[in-house]
């Protein structure tokens, strides 16, 4: 299956960045993908209080139009990044990841479940000051033009240091991982690379990683190297800032060979049966003098 991991820009201007959004989802058509991702905040890149000031209703919004226009006009899956979506209490949002099939339908939701949080002395954010968390990972099926169904668990950018979400996707027999993110300059150079790999490695899944990539309007600078990784942690393609779609093959038959030569996942033992033994006296045996 070729997937397009989609690199932006956005900016504080919806319309502007849905404009941009249309045009690299028909590049990715174009150029024969099934499934294209497009990255955290695609329709929207400025500060918390504009961020709720374009938060849309559940079910319709020009975010969600664009993303169930484009899903049924161009044929593709989308997974459409993430969006700010309102919730029942005013002043307060979800970031959501929603994806769309090829008819336009929505197939799955995704809030966002860890919200992130970093203080240098420096830099302050804090998502939950607007957002809520989610309550639970979603996965969804999908069948691919060659006769294969994958399985395809949801993230969002912070997720990726949470190895728990991952494994629970594993478990629930997913075959694919997708992580639209927003990381900043500082923490993506950092880690972006070791995450990302690490996510695909140690799940024996594929991964695709759209990321927003480059200075924004706002002097924000985000970290981009959008991505696809194979199971052995290979990076296919990546881009490092800028706009981009980011085209690789992710062959199902291929990820099952993987597998069968280093299952992991079969050697693994359950959370439940680990105990963590605390050493406090020597121990006795021939070996001690």
């Amino acid at each position: 299956m070729k997937i397009a991991a989609i690199q932006m820009v956005s900016g504080p201007r919806v319309a502007d960045n849905l404009a941009r959004a249309q045009a690299l989802l028909e590049a990715a058509a174009a150029a024969g993908a099934e499934l294209a991702v497009l990255p955290e905040y695609f329709g929207f890149i400025g500060d918390d209080a504009h961020k709720l000031g374009v938060a849309e209703p559940w079910g319709c919004g020009p975010m969600q139009d664009l993303l169930q226009r484009s899903a049924r006009t161009l044929g593709l899956w989308i997974v459409g990044g993430s969006l700010p979506v309102q919730t029942a209490q005013a002043g307060r949002a979800t970031n959501s990841s929603l994806v769309f099939d090829p008819g336009g339908h929505v197939r799955a939701r995704y809030d966002k479940l860890h919200l992130f949080r970093f203080d240098d002395g420096e830099r302050r954010y804090d998502e939950a000051a607007t957002l809520d968390a989610g309550a639970q990972a979603v996965c969804f099926d999908l069948p691919s033009r060659d006769g294969h169904t994958w399985r395809v668990g949801l993230s969002i950018c912070y997720d990726l240091r949470f190895p728990e979400l991952y494994r629970a996707y594993a478990e629930a027999g997913c075959t694919l991982l997708t992580a639209p993110s927003a990381f900043t300059a500082l923490t993506g150079q950092a880690h972006w690379d070791l995450l990302t790999r690490t996510r695909a490695v140690e799940n024996l899944c594929g991964l695709v990683a759209a990321a927003q990539g480059g200075r924004h309007e706002n002097g924000r600078r985000t970290w981009g190297h959008s991505r696809l990784v194979d199971a052995w942690g290979r990076v296919l393609a990546d881009a490092a800032e800028g706009e981009a779609v980011v085209l690789a093959e992710l062959e199902l038959p291929a990820l099952r060979a993987t597998r069968q030569r280093l299952d992991a996942l079969a050697h693994r033992r359950p959370a439940s049966v680990l105990r963590v033994a605390r050493a406090q006296e020597p121990m006795t045996g021939e070996l001690q003098k």
